[in-house]
């Protein structure tokens, strides 16, 4: 037997723990409940605080004219978004390491408190910068959510069995974030827009006291020292992670990217980027240790799913555009195109174990990246102005390519880890992930932006508009332009979108350069025995 949390096979993690034997050797893991009716009422918790943080990001959306008719602020009302997106990040790595210290139990109930305090908050708001402060207090629980429901799923079922819950809540991701736009229209036009905030509360009440009632986390070892939670590192990662993604959100956007405030911002993040590593570094029990960068298996996992973040940007941001700008779909057309991807993802991921147990987690990641390198490379090849039907067809595919893909990576990265470790491990990858959609957001962004720029200044025709802001307005009433200069325009969006998406394909094509140099050969998984929690000490 090794010391848990060491990669068997060596430090290289080259051996043959990722063989169908190891996978399903597996029992239950000590302390979790041995039967499937026992673990059903806390992986129905789970899926209704996956759910919370799922719809969260896309029933707002539809009801951003409602908010800021009633509140004002329309100059900032985009930070309804960013503030969650910065809070949700940022403190994903600390609640991972509390989570290792204190029990999943405990960060989960105040996360879900935290969310559900911040939605009555939000309801209550009587500005817009009130509203946005209390959507801050909101992402707040919303970190806690995302990374302590992916490790409890972890926890709560053994290796051969963590694909179903993982297909479960792929599922309640996919099916909230396509009802979220759905469910905010309709409340914000029959109702009030305050209900899209209430009703959370109903939803977390059950989900809370389900797991209040029925998660029971195994003893601990009792600790010789009382446990020393590094809070001037927490301070520090969420300060720097706040001005990275502040600087990357609003940089091009707000202000020029090679303004002061931009440059400002990122060379506040490096300084404190600097001043973090050397906390951590003198920190007794660091929030993000460097077991986390030094194990190539977590490390290439990290960086792999950071550059699956970035290529998504390609799909979610800029498909709706292009549905609507190029193909001329309306806004439930264009979300249809889009929502074909999260019906494929979880059907992938459901099976995808059938093929990791054959071949291994790397293989299996390589494949589905693979795939979703070749589907990313035909966008750029599709007729203009073609079809409906053809990039539904490509998002269909990318989401089966995609599930085979990112769940092999999650649940190989969690087996490798004991208990005491897999929070912080989870948490890391999430972060990366979350960053690599923020990275992706400024970077094709600018892309975006520059295409159409020059396809502005060296316009043949006359009539289009004078800046970038006026595009969409511009296409939404294509009565105010000539037939000439509506298609030239359409033309040039159409452009600017292939080029995001030979962005993207280069992000996929990162990650399958990670995953064959960096990741190991076979992932050092830990038997079941061994990544459980600790027997207790007397």
């Amino acid at each position: 037997m090794h010391r848990e949390g060491t990669p068997v096979g060596g430090t290289d993690g080259i051996g043959d723990t990722d063989s169908p034997e190891a996978v399903h050797g597996a029992a239950a893991p000590d302390g979790a409940p041995d039967t499937a009716r026992g673990r059903r009422p806390v992986a129905a918790a789970l899926m209704l605080g996956m759910g919370l943080a799922a719809i969260d990001g896309t029933i707002v959306a539809t009801a951003v004219p409602q908010i800021v008719g009633d509140l004002g602020g329309f100059s900032v009302f985009s930070w309804l978004f960013s503030g969650y997106l910065l809070a949700v990040t940022v403190t994903l790595p600390v609640y991972g390491k509390l989570s290792d210290t204190f029990g999943r139990k405990p960060v989960l109930i105040a996360g879900i408190i935290l969310f559900l305090a911040g939605s009555l908050l939000c309801a209550a708001a009587w500005n817009m910068a009130a509203l946005i402060a209390f959507r801050v207090v909101q992402g707040l629980g919303g970190g806690a959510l995302q990374g302590t429901v992916q490790t409890i799923a972890a926890d709560l079922y053994p290796l051969r069995e963590r694909p179903k819950i993982q297909a479960k809540l792929s599922t309640v991701w996919a099916t909230s974030a396509v009802a979220g736009p759905a469910v905010g229209g309709l409340l914000a036009a029959y109702a009030d827009w305050r209900w899209i905030f209430l009703i959370n509360l109903p939803v977390g009440a059950v989900a809370l006291w389900l797991v209040a009632r029925h998660l029971h986390e195994p003893a601990r070892p009792r600790p010789v020292t009382r446990p020393r939670v590094d809070w001037a590192g927490a301070l520090a990662v969420f300060a720097t992670g706040a001005l990275l993604l502040t600087a990357l959100v609003q940089g091009g956007v707000a202000w020029p990217w090679l303004s002061a405030p931009s440059l400002g911002l990122l060379g506040a993040t490096a300084a404190l980027g600097a001043l973090t590593v050397l906390i951590e570094r003198r920190a007794a029990d660091p929030v993000i240790p460097g077991w986390v960068w030094r194990r190539r298996t977590i490390a290439s996992v990290n960086l792999a799913l950071g550059a699956m973040g970035l290529l998504m940007v390609a799909p979610t941001v800029f498909l709706p555009t292009y549905a609507q700008s190029v193909l001329g779909l309306g806004p439930i057309a264009a979300g249809f195109v889009l929502s074909v991807m999260t019906l494929s993802w979880p059907v992938s991921a459901a099976v995808s174990d059938r093929v990791y147990n054959r071949i291994g987690f790397r293989r299996t990641a390589v494949v589905g990246m693979s795939g979703a390198l070749l589907v990313l490379l035909c966008f750029p090849l599709l007729p203009y102005p073609g079809a409906a039907w053809q990039p539904a067809l490509l998002m269909l595919l990318l989401g089966a390519t995609l599930g085979l893909f990112q769940l092999p990576l999650i649940v190989g990265v969690q087996s490798t880890v004991g208990w005491t470790e897999r929070g912080t491990t989870t948490a890391s990858v999430l972060f990366c992930r979350q960053v690599g959609q923020s990275l992706g957001a400024a970077l094709f962004g600018a892309v975006a932006n520059g295409v159409l720029a020059s396809r502005l200044a060296d316009a043949p025709v006359s009539g289009l508009p004078g800046d970038l802001d006026a595009v969409s307005h511009a296409l939404e009433n294509p009565s105010e332009l000539s037939a000439a200069a509506t298609d030239y325009l359409r033309r040039a969006v159409d452009t600017a979108v292939d080029h995001v998406f030979t962005g993207a394909a280069a992000a996929a094509a990162l990650a399958l350069l990670v995953l064959v140099l960096l990741a190991p050969r076979r992932f050092p998984v830990l038997k079941e025995h061994e990544s459980a929690p600790p027997a207790p000490q007397d």
